[in-house]
């Protein structure tokens, strides 16, 4: 601690100032701030601080610049060495002490005047008090007197302020300001990079995925595929072969006339332009197609007008001609009563007017009573003692052929059963399609009536002379009682002279049951004007068997 002694450096030998005389007033003492000296700031109250050193004196000014500068020489040698010389002249006052330094014209406050030799010293501003504990850095002291031990290097001081009273105060030390903590990445920002990834990835994804199904693939495919064939023939009896033998002669037939307008199928018959085909499919043309158009196309492209040459509304059956057409393709007839049921069938037509339509199916029933058509009140009504098959027949199939496996027809296609509440549909008159439950007409029977038809332009049709009553539910099928003097039973039919009276009903045909009295129709078609039936007769509870020979009528 320097606290009550001097801080002022001991002057060095070129700058001590000549010894002071007597009665020269004596220097002042170094002024010490402190308890019991004066304040260095009244305003501030701070603790006791120590004066800091002063620098080292300054150079004296050289003679030129002292007030006596034109004394000799001489006159500044000691005055010790004068002494002898004259003794015992009276002592003069000594001369006054001149100044180091200038006098300092401002007076710098707060202290006064420090004196005519130096001007105030500088005061070192006060440093706060540390908090306890705080590490304090060693004293800043002056340097060593000469010769003495030089103490350790102590650590660097710190620099004094310079005290500037009009100054504003120094704001104490604020503390850094807080850095917050880092927040450490928890499963969020795992979630989140991962949910990134999947987005970029399903991106990617997709737009290889564009590019692959625009451009097929990234480099160009080619699939193996088998040579074409030199040759387009099939195995005999295949359904290839059977269709590429049987399209040259099926017809594609268009009506239109007063009835309406439809389309069919048909097939031609022999060279001269004979086709065959239902009768519902000219039925719009009106009475013989006289009143409307027939134009058949055939399976070349060619297309030629044809002529209604007849038709006949009992078995469903029309021929028509074309003439002036080249390179007709017949078809060949096959046995229908040689077909057996399982036989392979392939029906062929235009069904909704897409010509050459191929199917395939079995025979799947034979001589099944077919009643088609009568649905309008004065209606034409067939009676058909079908072929039932599974191959497809739809609207347009109507007069296409029903072939075997030897591409022989043994059948007409004509009707089939929907699932709506008519029992049998002419494909032509509905708008119903196939269930699997197709029927045509026996080409043994189409044969006859075709060549009827033909020649005569009229089909006859057998008969046994009686009339039926069509309400009758029970089994078998019963003659009609007479009506106000109208027989039931033709006088001198074939009926009349088997013996067979009003009221009989008959139960069987050449041993064959029958339901009803459409049945018995339909089984009485199947032959030929002039063939011998046998009839199980049954009356008043009694059966017999009565043999006839069928009659003829003339259809129209």
């Amino acid at each position: 601690m320097t606290e009550g002694k001097p801080t002022a450096r001991t002057p060095r030998w070129w700058s001590r100032p000549a010894p002071a005389t007597a009665g020269a007033p004596a220097a002042p003492p170094p002024v010490q701030v402190g308890p019991g000296g004066p304040d260095p700031d009244p305003g501030t109250g701070t603790g006791p601080v120590t004066q800091p050193p002063q620098a080292d004196p300054v150079p004296a000014p050289p003679p030129s610049a002292r007030p006596d500068a034109a004394a000799p020489a001489d006159a500044a040698a000691p005055a010790d060495a004068a002494a002898p010389a004259d003794a015992t002249a009276p002592a003069e006052p000594p001369a006054a002490a001149r100044p180091l330094h200038a006098p300092d014209p401002y007076g710098t406050p707060p202290y006064g005047g420090p004196g005519p030799w130096a001007p105030a010293p500088p005061v070192q501003r006060p440093q706060p008090t540390p908090a306890h504990g705080v590490h304090l850095p060693p004293a800043v002291a002056g340097p060593p007197a000469h010769g003495a031990a030089q103490p350790p290097p102590a650590a660097p001081a710190v620099p004094a302020l310079r005290y500037d009273p009009w100054a504003a105060p120094l704001a104490p030390p604020t503390a850094p300001p807080a850095v917050p903590p880092r927040r450490r990445r928890g499963r969020a920002g795992v979630l989140v990079g991962a949910l990134l990834l999947a987005l970029v990835a399903g991106v990617c994804g997709g737009v290889v995925g564009t590019y692959a199904e625009r451009n097929g693939s990234f480099s160009t495919v080619r699939l193996p595929q088998a040579p074409a064939e030199q040759s387009s023939r099939r195995a005999e009896g295949s359904v290839a072969a059977i269709a590429q033998a049987v399209l040259p002669g099926v017809v594609t037939i268009h009506v239109s006339g007063p009835g309406g307008q439809g389309t069919g199928t048909g097939f031609v018959l022999d060279d001269r332009g004979h086709v065959l085909t239902n009768h519902h499919v000219v039925q719009p043309a009106g009475d013989g197609g006289a009143s409307g158009e027939v134009q058949v196309r055939f399976h070349s492209g060619q297309t030629a007008d044809a002529e209604v040459v007849g038709s006949d509304a009992g078995y469903d059956l029309a021929v028509l001609r074309v003439d002036g057409v080249s390179g007709l393709h017949p078809l060949p007839l096959g046995n229908s009563d040689s077909v057996r049921v399982g036989d392979p069938v392939i029906a062929v037509g235009a069904p909704y007017d897409l010509a050459g339509t191929v199917t395939t199916g079995i025979i799947s029933a034979k001589e099944r009573p077919v009643t088609a058509g009568g649905e309008t009140e004065g209606g034409d009504v067939s009676y058909v003692n079908a072929l039932q098959t599974d191959a497809s027949i739809n609207p347009g199939n109507s007069g296409g052929p029903l072939v075997d496996a030897e591409g022989r027809v043994i059948g007409i296609n004509s009707a089939i059963r929907s699932a709506d509440e008519s029992p049998y549909d002419m494909p032509g008159d509905t708008g119903g399609g196939s269930i699997g439950l197709g029927f045509a007409i026996p080409v043994n029977q189409a044969r006859r009536v075709a060549e009827e038809l033909i020649n005569t332009g009229r089909a006859t049709h057998p008969v046994i002379g009686v009339s039926l009553d069509l309400a009758h539910r029970g089994d078998g099928a019963r003659v009609a009682a007479d009506d106000d003097g109208d027989p039931s039973v033709v006088p001198g039919g074939p009926a009349d002279e088997a013996g067979i009276r009003a009221g009989d009903v008959v139960t069987r045909v050449d041993g064959a049951p029958v339901e009803d009295a459409e049945e018995l129709i339909v089984r009485i078609r199947s032959h030929r004007p002039g063939d011998r039936l046998s009839l199980t007769v049954e009356r008043d509870g009694e059966e017999r068997v009565v043999r006839l020979t069928l009659g003829s009528s003339a259809g129209g």
